[in-house]
């Protein structure tokens, strides 16, 4: 194991940002899920029934990109499409039952990923929030 006490804060930030995320993911797998799936389907719980492009501009990624992840979730029963009344072209795409309870599992499975869960890292919680704030106001407006 390397001597961590040595390591900038941004490549301990990014190691513990990846080793969180392949923890996630492996729990997710287990509901049928991926981490953009578990964001998708949280974007729509939030908004309701949208297109595509409304989930991939909520998600930040491309149209092109969600729509990869919404057929995994549509196969998976986690999600609906209908076609769109106003645009035949595209279609509108909800959360399905099971999706939500799958939802409900996913955000459990989250609070359990730190030691210590997210009661006990107010501080480290408002550190990241402030480097997100701070780098993401450039990438994201």
């Amino acid at each position: 194991m390397p001597d961590l006490n040595n390591w900038p804060t941004a490549r301990l930030l990014s190691t513990a940002a990846r080793l969180v995320e392949h923890a996630w993911d492996e729990q997710l797998a287990s509901l049928g899920l991926t981490h953009a799936g578990r964001i998708a389907l949280e974007v729509l719980d939030a908004g309701g029934p949208m297109v595509q492009a409304a989930v991939a501009a909520g998600v930040r990624v491309q149209a092109q990109t969600m729509g990869k992840t919404l057929s995994r979730l549509q196969a998976h029963g986690h999600i609906t499409r209908v076609p769109n009344q106003a645009d035949r072209r595209s279609h509108r795409v909800a959360v399905s039952d099971l999706g939500r309870a799958v939802l409900v599992r996913a955000r459990e499975l989250e609070l359990t990923l730190a030691p210590g869960g997210d009661a006990d890292a107010v501080e480290l919680r408002d550190k990241l929030a402030a480097v997100i704030r701070r780098l993401g106001s450039d990438r994201w407006g």
